[in-house]
């Protein structure tokens, strides 16, 4: 049996980041099922980083993550971890009052977004038809972010510090045992006082194999696929595009085009794949919305965002098992807010409070508990 200090189970986005926080401080062994890490919603990300996307807690812990985006580490990566892009809303006639409200919420914690006019929006976006272009709200420092970089800046980082990182070791077993947890996996049996819930959209079904209850998780089918750049466009200078009511967005990528219906489909988590009617609504949405004429797709996947309730992520020790803590729900923010998240996950799991920067933005431990009252789960007496 090998004996750690804190067992991760799952070594995406969400496991890496935690253990990089950890292992200074701990003796960490991150467990991964795949042959690789960062196989399933991580390696899927439309990967933008937006402080205005999600509710008031995730765009706190994005906004906290900015610092360490922006500047990381010495040696986190060779490469920047987030280039300049913008994000841009748009809406007709019927969304004025909407978007209106929306971006007073949201000024607040980023004062330079921006009500543009139709005709700022057709003239950095040409290809939107008037009609579904009337308004817009514009985030200038919306950026890309390079995902591979930053999960793998992560992983590395975390082993430098001493962790260890298992793959093929999907949990077959999970057991209280003593003091800690026994977990059994085809890679050798493993123990641990403290075991990290973060395998993503399999967060439930591990908390029900440890004999904890479940938080209500719910993974999301997002489907997503490149196509060509329109012929007499450059589109290098354009934003993310979102709609209003958020049914469909683009971005260039890579010298392509990357669109989503923006969909949330409920499925059982699994190495999801994309359906074609999700295509061909996405197809159907854009035409209307745009003049492109999407005439042939060159690369489709499919994503799983995994949300609780109330679309707030669970981050905290299980009520009801000791030692079992939550990493879990990041839904599709996971990458935006991955630095502040696994610091906050590191301080929980230690025992401390929220670290400083998430607390002045408002972030507390009960708003991300897995002991709040909207997920039901009760404490043992």
């Amino acid at each position: 049996m090998q004996k750690t200090e804190v067992l991760i189970i799952g070594a995406g986005m969400a496991g890496a980041s935690a253990a990089y926080f950890l292992a200074p401080h701990l003796s960490v062994t991150v467990l991964e099922r795949e042959s690789q890490p960062g196989y399933h919603a991580t390696g899927r990300s439309a990967a933008l980083y937006s402080e205005t996307y999600g509710n008031a807690v995730v765009r706190a812990i994005t906004t906290a993550s900015k610092a360490f985006y922006e500047q990381p580490p010495q040696g986190f990566s060779p490469y920047p971890l987030v280039t300049p892009r913008g994000a841009l809303s748009v809406g007709g006639a019927d969304d004025h009052d909407a978007m209106r409200q929306s971006l007073a919420e949201r000024q607040a914690l980023v004062p330079n977004i921006a009500w543009w006019s139709q005709a700022e929006v057709l003239q950095r976006v040409p290809v939107l038809r008037p009609q579904a272009a009337r308004y817009g709200v514009f985030e200038p420092d919306a950026m890309d972010m390079d995902v591979h970089a930053i999960h793998q800046g992560f992983l590395r980082g975390a082993k430098a510090a001493g962790a260890s990182l298992v793959c093929d070791a999907g949990v077959r077993t999970i057991t209280r045992e003593g003091e800690g947890w026994r977990v059994e996996t085809p890679a050798g049996c493993f123990w641990a006082p403290l075991v990290v819930n973060a395998a993503g959209a399999w967060c439930d079904e591990l908390a029900r194999l440890a004999g904890v209850s479940p938080v209500g998780l719910q993974p999301m089918r997002r489907t997503a696929f490149t196509c060509d750049v329109p012929a007499g466009h450059d589109t290098s200078h354009w934003p993310l595009v979102i709609d209003a009511k958020e049914g469909f967005y683009f971005k260039p990528d890579a010298g392509m085009l990357l669109v989503s219906p923006a969909n949330e489909d409920p499925v059982a988590p699994q190495d999801v794949q994309p359906e074609e009617l999700d295509v061909a609504i996405a197809v159907d949405r854009i035409e209307t919305a745009t003049t492109l004429q999407i005439r042939q797709v060159r690369r489709k996947w499919a994503g799983l965002r995994s949300f609780v309730v109330d679309k707030t992520p669970v981050v905290g020790f299980a009520p009801d098992a000791p030692g079992f803590f939550w990493l879990a729900g990041q839904g599709g923010y996971g990458i935006q807010t991955a630095p502040a998240m696994g610091e906050l996950a590191a301080a929980l799991v230690r025992g401390l409070a929220v670290p400083a920067a998430l607390a002045a933005l408002g972030v507390t431990a009960d708003a991300v508990s897995a002991a709040r009252p909207a997920l039901g789960v009760r404490a043992v007496s």
